[in-house]
């Protein structure tokens, strides 16, 4: 792995092509829409949908791979302890309370059993996924984990490697890839370095020097 603070790993802004976004909507009008959402067979086994959570205004946005079971039951991404750890460490990083930023997914249902999302449910609820960020124009994204930060940059490459760098995504949004807050519950202490090292570099970007 790499060292896990990555200095003077990564300075160089890099460049990813991605499609530009859809028209837009309001954040509310798209939360109450895709509440009976059927565009995949997620569809048949979700509690409910799990569209975000967070400041509609935000200029920091925050995307994990798909809910769990406790978020398919509550309605809201984020809410066990990963949750709470990712909440904890941008507040000791960045200054902002979960109310200051937005989470979401790359899909609003749970895969049954946790499972990777596959390709069909991903192209499904691609749409959604662009007409919120339309919405809420982040000047930055934070991806969490391998499948979310290797489905943004469209990467074969895996988070260590993807990690401790700033992209230039699309319509002036730079990402930032970082661990999922699962990882360093495992006990990856070097996960937890890496993250609170990633977020210090989002902050940059959010509040330039």
């Amino acid at each position: 792995m790499p060292d896990p603070t990555d200095r003077g790993r990564g300075e160089a802004l890099l460049v990813h092509r991605a499609e530009p976004t859809v028209s837009c909507r309001s954040l509310a009008e798209l939360q109450a829409q895709s509440k009976d959402c059927t565009k995949c067979p997620l569809a048949a086994t979700r509690t409910q949908v799990v569209f975000g959570r967070g400041d509609p205004s935000a200029d920091l946005v925050f995307v994990g791979e798909a809910p769990g079971a406790e978020e398919d039951a509550q309605g809201f991404p984020f809410v066990g302890r990963s949750g709470k750890l990712l909440d904890q460490l941008v507040l000791e990083e960045i200054g902002l309370d979960r109310d200051s930023f937005f989470v979401m997914n790359t899909l609003m249902c749970r895969p049954p059993n946790n499972r990777d999302p596959l390709p069909d449910e991903l192209a499904a609820c691609r749409p959604w996924f662009d007409l919120k960020l339309a919405a809420l124009k982040p000047k930055v994204i934070v991806t969490l984990g391998n499948f979310a930060s290797k489905a943004l940059l469209d990467s074969p490459l895996g988070i260590t490697k993807l990690r401790g760098q700033t992209y230039e995504w699309r319509d002036g949004i730079k990402l930032v890839p970082t661990f999922h807050p699962a990882a360093v519950l495992r006990g990856n202490t070097e996960a937890m370095a890496a993250m609170r090292a990633d977020l210090v570099r989002a902050k940059k970007v959010l509040v330039p020097a």
